[in-house]
């Protein structure tokens, strides 16, 4: 089981299979503009179902992926496949997963 959530068309679904533990706000130039709010899991336990859309980000160590239908950013992988963490738009989720979670501030904008 786990918990899914998609983009706003519904052509990209993702399944964690663990409970987020907390929600990221991340204030780098990209997600301060689209709003996405992160939680973290090893790719080993995530599932995505339609791969999107993706875009080289800054520093080109991750690449970050919206829909191509309707836009919306679902996710962020590492360049580096040896890295075992991946980034989640908890958004993609119904808000009874997520709002009660501590937020993290991430100072992206200063890397």
């Amino acid at each position: 089981m786990g918990h899914e959530g998609t983009c706003h068309c519904g052509d990209v679904r993702v399944v964690i299979h663990d409970d987020p533990v907390e929600a990221s706000e991340c204030n780098c130039s990209i997600c301060r503009r689209t709003g996405a709010l992160w939680t973290y899991a090893s790719p080993s336990r995530v599932e995505v179902i339609g791969e999107g859309v993706g875009y080289l980000h800054g520093d080109r160590t991750l690449t970050l992926f919206h829909c191509g239908t309707c836009g919306v950013i679902t996710k962020w992988s590492p360049v580096d496949p040896g890295y075992d963490r991946m980034g989640i738009n908890l958004r993609l989720f119904d808000p009874g997963l997520w709002q009660a979670l501590p937020r993290r501030a991430v100072d992206g904008a200063s890397w």
